[in-house]
């Protein structure tokens, strides 16, 4: 096995991370003795994702798959950060070295983001403790905060709240649809976005599809299905940075995706709450109201048990390298 068709292996666990929408904005270059990672803006997500915040997790993400499949395929590995002018880039520093097995490698192709109503079952107090004692990368905060509890409510209120603005924002609807693939035509060319299998939808044209969503995507709708979601959950997890930079939101991004895939490993159920920490007025609102030392709100989770869903598209390798 040549060095390059092991850089070209962990690529496509890379690509196994998750992102907003599914839009998969990473781009690969393989060095001699290193694989770079670069933001791909073309597909960015400029209303939602403004300040490129929970792009630069997912970069993050992908960089903790390519040093858990490096150790897999018998690498060492340090990241480095480089600032510059217009993007941050990640390099993975690669050096041949004995084989080391993480047990964390078979979860990759297993984790799934999970959108359905969940059992209702909590996690229990010693694998909450498990979990916790995970190491952090960098200066990040994860806060558990169980159903029932204060916290709890603060935060599904904010998300309430958030469906209202993000829902009653053209802007924010029309970006939405457009990476929604309404059919099985549009999955493959796209090989991207949130399709219909993944959103429990029937397949159907483009121009039927995009007239059903805009009657459901209304901030009550919204909300009756996000709230009946919520209650049915164990816990919400927040991910916080100390000061909101581009590099603790790497780091945020290699931490989340250690802990998605121990959940995986444990079974538990995961999907995204982000709407809080995508409106500046809210985020500052839980700044405030919960109990996280001033810290950014940066990612929500809701955990708990469900059945598995249908896999998100991946692109082909291909079109993901430079």
């Amino acid at each position: 096995m040549t060095k390059k068709t092991d850089f070209l292996r962990m690529i496509e666990y890379a690509t196994k991370a998750p992102s907003g929408h599914n839009t998969q904005p990473w781009k690969f270059k393989i060095q001699e003795n290193c694989i770079e990672v670069y933001p791909d803006l073309n597909q960015e997500l400029p209303v939602v994702d403004y300040n490129h915040r929970e792009l630069y997790i997912s970069l993050g993400c992908a960089v903790f798959n390519i040093c858990v499949a490096a150790s897999q395929y018998g690498y060492s590995y340090t990241i480095e950060i480089i600032d510059k002018t217009s993007q941050t880039i990640i390099k993975i520093n690669l050096e041949k070295t004995p084989i080391s097995k993480n047990i964390l490698f078979k979860q990759i192709e297993k984790r799934q983001t999970n959108r359905n109503i969940y059992t209702g079952k909590s996690i229990d107090n010693d694998t909450l403790m498990q979990l916790q004692k995970l190491h952090k990368k960098g200066d990040i905060g994860i806060y558990y905060f169980k159903n029932g509890n204060p916290n709890f409510q603060i935060i599904k209120e904010n998300i309430l709240k958030g469906n209202e603005i993000q829902m009653n924002d053209p802007q924010f609807k029309k970006e939405l649809i457009s990476w929604i693939r309404f059919n099985k035509q549009e999955v493959d060319k796209h090989q991207n976005g949130l399709t219909y299998e993944v959103m429990g939808s029937p397949s159907v044209p483009n121009f039927i599809g995009k007239r059903i969503i805009n009657f459901f995507l209304t901030a009550t709708k919204q909300n009756k299905m996000d709230t009946e979601k919520i209650d049915s959950s164990s816990h919400f997890v927040l991910f916080t940075t100390q000061s909101n930079t581009v590099k603790e939101w790497i780091y945020l991004g290699v931490s989340l995706q250690k802990l998605l895939l121990k959940f995986t490993e444990l079974e538990i159920a995961i999907a995204f709450c982000n709407q809080p920490c995508e409106i500046e007025s809210l985020s500052s609102k839980l700044q405030k109201q919960l109990p996280i030392h001033n810290e950014y709100p940066s990612i929500i989770l809701r955990i708990g048990y469900a059945k598995n869903v249908p896999f998100s598209p991946r692109k082909d390798l291909a079109k993901v390298l430079i």
